[in-house]
């Protein structure tokens, strides 16, 4: 019975310790993809460029760690439950979306405490290659949030 017990409490250790694919925007695009080059016009649009940017497939599914910045959907500058994480500061807001493969729609089940919107944050969970679209942008890719926590 303890040579079929031993495999089998290994295994759930391991599941339940797996440490998170640490990535980085870079990570997010296609090796090889190149973005086309659109000039950013200063006409104040806010509209979204390079929609059909390819996301990785081989994400979907993972358990990553992501920072970036937040741009609140719900919740308010204490606790959140929906935000579009993006990698600088300002995209959505204050110049038109980076790319659907550069902007992760995260969710959570239960609100979580955030110190501070404006700061830049890691976030962990499982990561979906599912399209989200909303008011703001068209997105690539979607988490199912686990953890958030100050990138340092």
């Amino acid at each position: 019975m303890y040579k079929l017990l031993a495999p089998i409490l290994l295994l759930i250790t391991q599941i339940s310790f797996a440490e998170p694919l640490e990535l980085y925007w870079e990570d997010m695009v296609p090796k090889g993809y190149v973005d086309p080059n659109i000039p950013l016009t200063h006409n104040n649009s806010m509209q979204q460029q390079n929609l059909d940017s390819p996301t990785v497939p081989e994400l979907n599914g993972k358990l990553v760690k992501i920072p970036g910045f937040m741009v609140p959907l719900e919740g308010d500058n204490e606790k959140i439950t929906e935000f579009l994480l993006v990698p600088y500061f300002g995209a959505c807001v204050h110049v038109p979306p980076p790319p659907p493969n550069q902007i992760v729609y995260v969710k959570f089940s239960k609100e979580v405490s955030i110190q501070n919107l404006y700061d830049a944050v890691w976030v962990t969970g499982t990561l979906s290659t599912n399209t989200w679209q909303g008011d703001l942008a068209t997105v690539g890719y979607t988490l199912q949030g686990m953890d958030i926590s100050v990138y340092d």
